[in-house]
């Protein structure tokens, strides 16, 4: 990581625009500081994409696209890489930010970052019309930095995906898991999916209704999950609840969308989080 971060920083020396992949379900929670704080040093402007906005919350995503919008320097787009028109409007947006590299002799040169998993591999195959970026389900698949020449006028630079050393929230770490932006050698799945099926019943309970016939009044986190394995017959030898089960079952419908629109946080829903932390922080500091 420490490599990773002095090579990307070396490269912000001699490019434009940052184009920065976010999750659009979770934005904040998917936004590496690293980059804010490489692209500040250099006042590079940030072209933040929210991308699998077709799996998340229309409402929510307008919301963030909001709250960037209103930051100095940054331009947010909420798009799918695997909508062709979606990519097709990313060198113009990204020219605006910086409109005085136009021409042959000035080529716009952009570096895309972001943390793993966020669709930036599929994002570049889809800029440049060919694979030349490994795709796959799992984190961190680009492992080195890359450029593309996409004509005399646009410049290109890959990085690999970047996670921070230290996770500041817990909640954070529960969104990123549950999106799989970490390996899964990174956390136990029992505590992952009960956070994710307790932000459902909270915020999405209608979703959990109409995926698995769950009644939900009443319900807690794990007890949604033992409906979950009830509903679709996860049982272990004796009767019990395949409990394993029912969280594969529950993550995966959730990152593949067959649960619905979904979105983990909002910028209210943020701002609660770090006023919590604030307090918390408050609290152990006057112990």
């Amino acid at each position: 990581m420490t490599s990773a971060k002095k090579k990307a920083a070396e490269t912000m020396a001699n490019i434009d625009v940052v184009i920065e992949v976010l999750d659009a379900r979770l934005p904040e929670a998917s936004s590496n500081p690293m980059i804010h704080e490489l692209r500040a040093f250099r006042q590079r402007p940030c072209l933040k994409l929210l991308n699998k906005a077709d799996l998340a919350d229309p409402e929510a995503t307008q919301a963030w696209l909001e709250f960037f919008n209103a930051q100095p320097g940054v331009k947010a787009e909420a798009i799918s890489c695997k909508k062709a028109s979606d990519v097709a409007r990313i060198p113009k947006l990204a020219q605006a930010l910086a409109p005085h590299r136009n021409d042959n002799i000035k080529p716009l040169r952009l570096m895309i970052m972001g943390i793993p998993n966020v669709g930036k591999s599929t994002l570049i195959n889809a800029l440049v019309k060919r694979r030349v970026a490994a795709v796959g389900d799992e984190p961190a698949v680009t492992k080195s930095q890359q450029r593309l020449d996409l004509g005399p006028r646009l410049i290109l630079i890959d990085t690999p995906g970047m996670l921070w050393p230290k996770i500041a929230h817990e909640r954070d770490g529960h969104m990123l898991a549950a999106s799989h932006a970490v390996g899964v050698k990174a956390y136990h799945e029992e505590e992952v999916a009960v956070y994710l099926a307790g932000f459902l019943l909270t915020h999405y309970p209608a979703l959990l209704t109409a995926r698995y016939g769950l009644v939900v009044d009443g319900l807690d986190a794990v007890g949604a999950l033992e409906a979950i394995a009830a509903k679709r017959g996860c049982r272990l030898k004796g009767g019990a609840p395949d409990m394993e089960k029912a969280y594969l079952i529950l993550l995966a419908d959730y990152r593949t969308g067959a649960l619905g629109r979904i979105s983990l946080e909002t910028p209210t829903l943020r701002a609660a989080m770090l006023a919590d932390a604030l307090e918390g922080a408050g609290q152990d500091a006057k112990r």
